[in-house]
């Protein structure tokens, strides 16, 4: 399991996701690489000749994946003294509007 899928409040996560913060335009590739443990640039190739050889199926499933699937929750993936200071004092720092 990748370091950026471990909540360190709740262990692994769990499921499918689409990873945005990989993700070059929607993050489907990026969250399927990741569920199932693959490259994400092998992922990203079989999708872009997909594309080329069943353009409309291969948008629509994309299209799908994009709208069903959940996008992935951010993860901290720190150390644990740098977390507790934000969840502590993260709050308060947002709250100044200047």
């Amino acid at each position: 399991m990748s370091r950026g899928t471990w909540d360190t409040d709740f262990g692994p996560l769990r499921g499918f996701y689409r990873d945005r913060e990989n993700g070059l335009v929607f993050g489907v590739c990026a969250g399927i690489a990741d569920r199932f443990n693959f490259r994400t640039g092998t992922v990203r190739v079989i999708a872009v000749i997909s594309l080329l050889l069943f353009f409309w199926l291969t948008a629509a499933l994309y299209l799908g994946a994009t709208l069903l699937i959940r996008e992935k929750p951010l993860v901290y993936s720190g150390r644990r003294t740098e977390n507790e200071f934000w969840r502590r004092y993260g709050r308060d720092f947002g709250d100044v509007h200047e």
